[in-house]
């Protein structure tokens, strides 16, 4: 049987963190590492067969999703994944039932291109992917199982960066040039500390709707400047002013202050505060700095963005 192949691009969210849930403008990058999904019609009938992969080919998933006449899905597996694909499935079938006839059967291999616990978007990667398979709307599937903005979603269908504004009802997405002059002096390391932001966020949610007007006309103002800047002294003061912006919002200190205070130069969150990678400004020498702090993943721009 001929397999078909789907592929989609991770993320990283260089501005408007929070705040593009309520439609500021985000500007966000695609990168290099991705996710492929490869379905092949089996003649096992009402039953896919399952498996997802790593980034080192290791298979971390692996079960079976069954369905009877009424397009009801059923897993073989109890693992919250499953369930979780269980659900999104039954979705599908609501969106397009001609996928499951009776005499239909699959096999799904899926595989990721980077560590999952790099927060570059596991989830976002596989509903987009799901979403091009079956033929039907993404960001309508990502809302569906997961929520959120939808700028992930985004990325995984483009290949350059993009600026995302959410609006209720359809996305807007323009691609971008985003290839600074001084992007060797850019680079990223993933901090591996998973954080709770639901203090964060509910102290974002308990902002006056004046606060957060005015700081989305802020972020607003500084993406579009970080599309234009020329120098990297002004790139940093644009990053500064960013994370102070947000730092309000959310209550919280921004991640230089609470880890790397005594960095010379700048570093910025990106995406939920304080968990997965951050973007620091620097040279080879200055990664040092984070190598003698214990943070042993760090890649540089053309690494990691598309």
């Amino acid at each position: 049987m001929p397999t078909e192949t789907f592929y989609s691009h991770g993320k990283l969210l260089l501005t408007a963190e929070y705040v593009v849930l309520d439609d500021a403008e985000a500007l966000g990058l695609p990168t290099k590492f991705g996710q492929k999904l490869e379905v092949e019609t089996s003649t096992e009938a009402k039953t896919i067969n399952w498996k997802s992969l790593l980034h080192n080919q290791e298979t971390w998933l692996d079960f079976q999703f069954t369905w009877n006449e009424n397009y009801k899905f059923t897993s073989n597996s109890s693992l919250p994944e499953a369930k979780r694909l269980v659900e999104i499935f039954n979705w599908l079938a609501q969106q397009n039932p001609s996928l499951f006839a009776v005499d239909k059967g699959y096999t799904i291999i899926s595989t990721l291109e980077f560590p999952k616990n790099w927060g570059l978007g596991s989830s976002s990667t596989l509903v987009n992917n799901l979403a091009q398979w079956a033929k039907i709307n993404a960001f309508a599937l990502q809302d569906y199982a997961f929520g959120g903005s939808g700028y992930d979603v985004a990325c995984a269908q483009n290949g350059t960066p993009i600026l995302f504004k959410k609006n209720q009802l359809q996305p807007k997405i323009q691609p971008v040039q985003f290839q600074p002059d001084f992007k060797d002096e850019l680079f990223f390391v993933y901090l591996n500390q998973k954080q709770n932001s639901r203090d964060a966020i509910q102290h974002y949610r308990i902002q006056s709707p004046e606060n957060i007007e005015l700081a989305i006309n802020r972020i607003n103002a500084i993406t579009h400047q970080i599309l234009e800047v020329k120098q990297i002294e002004d790139f940093e003061a644009l990053l500064k002013s960013h994370e102070k912006i947000i730092a309000t919002l959310l209550g919280q200190f921004p991640i230089q202050k609470q880890l790397f205070s005594d960095y010379p130069r700048t570093i910025k969150s990106l995406g939920a505060w304080g968990g997965d990678f951050v973007l620091a400004v620097g040279n080879l020498e200055d990664q040092k700095y984070f190598h003698q702090k214990g943070f042993e993943t760090i890649l540089s721009f053309d690494e990691m963005i598309l």
